[in-house]
């Protein structure tokens, strides 16, 4: 597939709502200028972003993005991204904004802006059900895979105390070498694990250690202080209105938090 898919404003998108839609006049003008909106997302990280069965993206954050740009009434240009390349291709204007389940942190904060959060996700040591995993230090001399450049990785490195990590890509090359039994322990989310599941069958990989939880937002270059206001004003919005709340649940099966961490 392409790095880049253009959709139309119209077929294929969520039809917005106008109570509480914010207005057309609060996009950046650069945006409106140029007639689309440029949105980094994720493909290879399931639930948030994958492809489906006709090869066509799908996932939380891909149904946001096009729930924003229907919103905004332009048409939506998808490019693509993996973990490692996310702030790189924003700050090189590749495109406007990330939604690439792009957790918060201090380290991306001295880069680059967040919009306020839409989602949360969990930093979780996974592994093989019936395999005692208590702590950290049993994982001493253990093969962990885990996600490069994805705040997985970064939270668990912080924290091995032993482990051999092992990374790779994106989340789907980490969920085919679970499946494919190059590694039994993953720093991951329970969505990915999910996913591994899913695909190994009889569910044979379970929560170990819950690293963190965190929250996840768009992410923005600094000084972007208009487009920052814009997503936030869609995001009250659209949490007010419950759509947020529908797109989170739809595919991840559990609620958002009533409040949403900061």
């Amino acid at each position: 597939m392409n790095r880049r898919t253009l959709f139309g404003a119209g077929a294929g998108l969520i039809a917005a709502s106008t109570l509480g839609r914010p207005a057309f006049a609060q996009v950046p003008d650069a945006i409106k200028t140029r007639g689309k909106l440029m949105v980094a997302l994720d493909l290879g990280s399931p639930p948030f972003g994958m492809t489906d069965a006709s090869m066509q993206p799908t996932g939380s954050d891909v149904e946001a993005a096009r729930l924003l740009a229907a919103d905004w009434k332009l048409p939506l240009e998808i490019v693509q991204v993996t973990s490692p390349n996310r702030v790189p291709f924003l700050l090189t204007g590749k495109a406007d904004m990330v939604m690439a389940s792009f957790s918060v942190t201090d380290e991306r904060k001295r880069v680059i802006d967040f919009s306020k959060p839409y989602g949360v996700i969990q930093i979780v040591v996974a592994g093989k059900k019936g395999v005692a995993l208590p702590d950290y230090a049993a994982l001493s001399g253990k093969r962990v895979g885990t996600t490069r450049g994805s705040s997985n990785d970064a939270a668990f490195t912080a924290l091995n105390t032993g482990a051999q990590i092992v990374r790779f890509d994106d989340d789907a090359t980490l969920i085919t070498a679970l499946v494919s039994g190059q590694i039994d322990i993953m720093a991951t989310s329970p969505q990915i694990m999910a996913t591994a599941n899913t695909r190994a069958g009889n569910s044979p990989f379970e929560v170990k250690i819950v690293v963190r939880t965190n929250p996840y937002a768009v992410g923005i270059r600094k000084g972007e202080t208009a487009l920052q206001t814009a997503l936030n004003e869609w995001i009250d919005a659209n949490m007010a209105n419950g759509k947020l709340r529908e797109i989170y649940k739809k595919y991840n099966g559990v609620d958002l938090p009533e409040q949403m961490p900061a």
